[in-house]
């Protein structure tokens, strides 16, 4: 194959790329977005076995066969909840494949056409420095963003003194070590190059709490673009800088989008850190504490009673698969002539449109499906709340608590509701580890029991 059929080739694939992006955007358009996106790397794919420098098909093929059988295995076996750490797992992938390709042209730069060893041209080496940068942070941050979302390591930020000055002296660490690299072309260096930052990563998440783990999910998501960017310059391969930059930039634009939502500053999302400055809340007397506690017959009444209801799902719908009799309940009360609208917060859930995608499962009208900065004003005139498992993004601690570790967070003001109902099993804490107030708020009616079927029951009883 020419080069000039390739390069036409990849910018058609580069172009199917953008238009999946474009596709993602908005629900109603998200499936012909995955069709962009399937097409353009099947034709990226076979774009790139077409190459006269590949030497073994073979190899290849049964790279290919075992990838794609245990792909396939995760994507049947997944469950919706564990979609957020599986993101996370695939970014450590990208990360430490760039690391890989690094190391592969630094030991046999002839290969990939940039020197020999000992020789290698500056910018082959700063490339290939960045890149190794870049991946190495990905790498360590993803894992432990999987293990905190999965439960293996806590979401509670880990803060320790001097921990933003620590980070950045560790940068500028990491900037020597890469004109040193360049200078010196040791493979010392380049190792230790690789440790060093592969310890930035877990340093840059390790203090970021619960409530903040989709901003990075989305980060991580923007920096394993930026990993691709760089195995792309290093492999010479225009569609691969085109796709990492692509990732990269829409990563963090998505993660400016969040910040901006989460109230945080985008530098504190990149440095690390952010959401975990705070000290932990200090709770009331459990003495002082009152709970008024309800059932499905309850909820039933108070619902067919009022005359508006907004739905706010959270993590703990994900977690009893309740999306669908939800929207039966839903349709149930727009047949009696009930509003319902159904209000998410940019957060909810364990990563960037967790909640969207559950309830587009069900087939909730996406017309009905407000965001934070939409809805919120309504709830001072709504009837009733509806929250099912949306702990830390409903908590009023993030307004009036200047400890906690959500304070300055935007939050669904539910409070503001005539009624609250919290659907949750127990009174336990939500991911960030802080009690939630609402729980105690005279208006709030908490109904304890599994999600779906506290919802089964609601529909029941309407009936």
């Amino acid at each position: 194959m020419s080069n000039s059929m390739v390069s036409v080739l990849y910018l058609i694939s580069a172009l199917l790329f953008i238009f999946a992006l474009r596709g993602l955007s908005h629900p109603e358009s998200s499936r012909l977005g995955n069709i962009f996106g399937v097409i353009g790397m099947i034709i990226a794919i076979v774009t790139t076995l077409m190459f006269k420098s590949v030497l073994s098909y073979l190899e290849i093929g049964l790279a290919i066969l075992v990838g794609g059988t245990i792909g396939s295995i995760i994507a049947i076996r997944i469950k919706m909840t564990a979609l957020p750490q599986l993101v996370a797992a695939f970014h450590s992938l990208v990360g430490i494949a760039a690391v890989f390709v690094a190391a592969a042209a630094f030991y046999d730069p002839e290969s990939f056409k940039i020197g020999q060893f000992g020789s290698i041209s500056s910018s082959s080496l700063i490339e290939m420095s960045i890149g190794t940068f870049i991946g190495g942070i990905t790498f360590s941050g993803s894992v432990l963003a999987f293990g905190k979302l999965q439960g293996i390591v806590s979401g509670r930020p880990i803060v320790f003194k001097y921990q933003h000055i620590i980070n950045a002296l560790i940068f500028l660490f990491i900037i020597f070590l890469i004109i040193f690299f360049i200078n010196n072309q040791s493979p010392t260096i380049f190792w230790t190059l690789v440790l060093v930052s592969i310890l930035l990563g877990f340093l840059v998440v390790v203090p970021i709490g619960g409530a903040d783990m989709p901003v990075v999910v989305s980060m991580l998501n923007s920096y394993s673009g930026w990993a691709a960017c760089g195995i792309g310059f290093t492999l010479s391969n225009n569609l691969l800088i085109i796709t990492g930059a692509l990732v990269g930039a829409s990563g963090a634009i998505l993660s400016y989008i969040m910040s901006k939502g989460m109230n945080r500053s985008i530098i504190s999302v990149v440095l690390g850190g952010f959401g975990g400055e705070q000290a932990n809340s200090t709770s009331k007397d459990e003495s002082d504490k009152i709970v008024k506690q309800g059932n499905a017959e309850d909820a039933a009444y108070i619902l067919k009673n009022a005359d508006s209801v907004i739905i706010v799902p959270g993590y703990g719908m994900a977690v009893a698969q309740a999306q669908h009799a939800l929207r039966e309940m839903g349709d149930i009360l727009k047949n009696n002539g009930i509003q319902v609208r159904y209000a998410i917060h940019p957060v909810a859930g364990r990563m960037p449109g967790h909640m969207n995608v559950l309830l587009a499962e069900a087939n909730v009208p996406y017309e009905k499906v407000l965001e934070l900065d939409e809805i919120n004003h309504d709830f001072p005139m709504t009837e009733v709340s509806f929250v099912i498992g949306a702990n830390d993004v409903t908590n009023p601690a993030a307004k009036t608590d200047k400890t906690s570790p959500i304070f300055g967070m935007p939050i669904l003001d539910v409070e503001k509701s005539q009624t609250v109902l919290f659907v949750k099993r127990s009174m336990a804490t939500g991911y960030s580890g802080v009690d939630n107030e609402l729980f105690y708020r005279d208006n709030t009616t908490m109904l304890f029991g599994d999600a779906k079927k506290m919802c089964e029951n609601i529909v029941k009883s309407l009936n």
